[in-house]
């Protein structure tokens, strides 16, 4: 749409600190914007969406996502966090790899898309908290929608991919172990150490291996990665606790692969959440061949998004920008990487509406 700015935008939320859970600024600002170029948001919490003017529920509906919540700025800034400043072609400030690039960028090609009549809706998404995966972002929204009978059939998640596409993630489970033994005197050979039980499960996770592999994200790893026990040098610790990093697949539920692992255990095992999954999707899927079609080289990422809240809808996560800049001092986007996300997303989307098949 003739007018629109995707940098000046996205100076203005650099200016206007949005850590997670503390978005409603940006959220305004956005919300504000849309409105001037006539068209009309909608808003639950801090997550604003919009669909095209011309939106018939009888269509399927493509989700353009993105989140406007940051990282709190790390240390080591030599810049002002806040402060949008333009060097050498680089747009430096916190937030504009992760994720501003692809809100504003996604924002612009809504726009471009908002007027016309296309075989699929457009459904614009910019939502909260996705950094912290917290209950007012994508958790909140989804069900929102649905209530009101809005069902995406397919999302594209804008993330700092270089504009390559990620057609899987890896899921999360963390679980918190204790391992019970019984104390005693050191000196007089008592107790039961819980240490000793600890490093015997530990043994069993290392030398584990799951019996089904997923074929587009491999094996299921784990680590443990931390271990805490005792309380003084002569007393056998009758607990100790260690905690395990499980990186989940496809190939089993967040739920079946906690099942099966505390299986394996004499220590308790308690997950802090199972909500973080595996994403995964099929090469021959609309979704993957128009991305590669503009030119996009599929790849599993390594780092989880709002991908990973999505595990009805297949999605993919392609966007301007580098994973390695992100939560880092002297964040920046190339705003050469602005330019070409908007071309390629257009671009992406053509390629799309030209399936005569939608899943």
């Amino acid at each position: 749409m003739n007018g629109f700015s995707p940098v000046s935008l996205l100076k203005q939320m650099i200016a206007t600190p949005s850590v997670s859970r503390e978005e409603k600024e940006v959220a305004d600002i956005i919300y504000g914007l849309l409105s001037d170029y006539g068209v009309s948001p909608n808003r639950i919490g801090n997550n604003v969406w919009a669909v095209q003017r011309d939106f018939d529920p009888a269509r399927p509906t493509l989700m353009l996502n993105s989140h406007i919540d940051t990282v709190r700025p790390v240390s080591g800034y030599t810049r002002d966090p806040f402060l949008p400043v333009v060097s050498d072609g680089k747009l430096y400030g916190l937030g504009s790899n992760d994720a501003g690039a692809s809100v504003v960028s996604l924002t612009a090609t809504f726009l471009n898309y908002f007027d016309k009549k296309t075989p699929v809706n457009i459904l614009l998404a910019l939502t909260a908290q996705e950094e912290v995966m917290g209950e007012g972002g994508m958790r909140m929204f989804l069900p929102y929608l649905e209530e009101r009978g809005i069902i995406p059939v397919m999302a594209l998640v804008g993330e700092p991919t270089g504009m390559d596409v990620a057609i899987g993630e890896r899921g999360l489970v963390v679980l918190d172990c204790i391992a019970h033994g019984r104390a005693g005197h050191v000196a007089r050979g008592e107790g039961e150490n819980a240490i000793y039980k600890a490093i015997e499960d530990i043994a069993r996770l290392r030398d584990f291996t799951f019996e089904r592999e997923s074929k587009l994200l491999g094996p299921i790893t784990m680590a443990a990665t931390m271990i805490s026990a005792g309380t003084q040098h002569n007393v056998v610790p009758d607990e100790c606790k260690f905690v395990v990093d499980i990186r989940t697949t496809d190939a089993y539920t967040n739920e079946e692969t906690v099942k099966i692992v505390a299986s394996k255990l004499k220590s308790d095992a308690m997950p802090r959440s199972t909500r973080v999954r595996a994403s995964a999707i099929d090469m021959e899927h609309p979704l993957v061949k128009a991305a590669v079609a503009s030119g996009a080289r599929p790849f599993v990422s390594p780092t989880t998004s709002d991908m990973a809240l999505m595990p009805d809808i297949p999605s993919i996560k392609m966007g301007p920008g580098q994973s390695s800049r992100s939560h880092k001092a002297d964040e920046y986007i190339v705003i050469e990487e602005i330019e070409n996300a908007c071309v390629k997303y257009s671009t992406f989307i053509d390629n799309l509406m030209s399936y005569a098949v939608m899943e």
